[in-house]
């Protein structure tokens, strides 16, 4: 399929262009712009820039309210909990994992329970500012029905993704952002869109069947990852981001492919202040330890490199930066023609 090379800044000014004209405040537009054109720079494009108007379709609904602050209801030290108020998710988490860092600073932990948010994109994009701040960073979400219990062939918890983030002195930052299924639901919709086939062992269709079509995958169930280790980590994540901060939890949360519905999502948003543990420097010398002994591992004969987490990201960051990010050109004609209906300039 053709695809079309953006800059980063490109694609941020048409994302933020949009968002503004959808109503956000320019500090909400440009955050959440920029969280979608940096999935794109990472390689992530199923959250990328092609999500603009699925947010948008929800905004335009009343499912997102593009004018609500989070307020804080739960003011407990260490810890505290942040009603999103239906607003909109990154402004909301963004919120959380600051709240998260500047406890930790005082408290040595800082842990952020958000209820009433909705999707936030990467979740990676939230725990690398703790890192950035010399803090180990965690995040965890629920999400809309889209496995089903192990041995079961109906929707009822999320992809259930959470991050690790740590620093690592001179490398960029180690980072973990992983769903709980064996595929980002997203990653379905970016075959669908290419008219592309998936791997079997991503999903089933509504008999139970396995399949590698993206249209019955979206209409079946996404499997876990690791069989019934993923299934039970999702229900373990639910219970950390939905039911622990008074949200919604399993087949009560609505997705961001919805147009109406609240979403209902919860996070868990912790930071570890890691000089509240020891010195961030003596840490940031053991990370970096680590990194050389894992990427110095002997390697199987058809492994040419071995990767640290948030590595691959990292590299295809600076890649983009220097190349521009492909766009397929179905997704360019979908958002031009969302952005005409708002009457701003599309991509060109």
């Amino acid at each position: 399929m053709r695809q079309h090379n953006y800059s980063a800044g490109e694609l941020r000014q048409f994302s933020e262009r949009a968002f503004k004209a959808l109503g956000l405040v320019p500090n909400d537009a440009c955050l959440l712009a920029d969280s979608l054109v940096q999935a794109d720079l990472w390689g992530h494009q199923s959250h990328g820039i092609m999500r603009t108007f699925w947010y948008g379709a929800r905004i335009l609904s009343g499912a997102m309210d593009v004018g609500s602050t989070p307020t804080t209801i739960v003011d407990g030290g260490a810890i505290a909990v942040i009603d999103g108020n239906n607003g909109i998710g990154q402004v909301i988490t963004h919120n959380a994992m600051h709240q998260a860092i500047t406890r930790a600073k005082k408290h040595g932990i800082g842990a952020v329970a958000v209820r009433n948010s909705g999707h936030f994109g990467t979740a990676m994009y939230f725990t690398r500012l703790a890192a950035i701040e010399g803090c180990i960073g965690f995040l965890s979400t629920n999400a809309s029905p889209a496995m089903a219990p192990w041995g079961g062939r109906k929707k009822l918890l999320g992809t259930n993704p959470w991050s690790i983030a740590a620093p690592a002195g001179d490398y960029p930052p180690m980072i973990l952002d992983i769903a709980t299924t064996a595929v980002a639901r997203g990653k379905l919709y970016m075959a669908k869109q290419r008219g592309d086939s998936i791997p079997f062992g991503w999903a089933i269709d509504e008999k139970g069947n396995q399949t590698n079509d993206p249209i019955a995958g979206i209409a079946g169930t996404i499997l876990p990852m690791a069989g019934h280790k993923g299934y039970a980590i999702a229900a373990m994540i639910d219970v950390l981001s939905g039911v622990l901060s008074g949200s919604r939890f399993a087949d009560g949360v609505t997705g961001p492919y919805m147009r109406e519905g609240r979403s209902g999502a919860g996070h868990l948003a912790i930071a570890l202040d890691i000089s509240a543990f020891r010195p961030l420097e003596e840490f940031c010398h053991d990370m970096a330890q680590l990194i050389g002994k894992i990427k110095n591992t002997p390697r199987t004969p058809e492994a040419e490199e071995i990767f640290y987490p948030g590595e691959l990201e990292a590299r295809a960051e600076q890649h983009h930066l220097k190349i521009g990010v492909s766009i397929p050109q179905d997704t360019v004609a979908e958002l031009n023609a969302s952005a005409q209906e708002l009457g701003i300039g599309g991509l060109t």
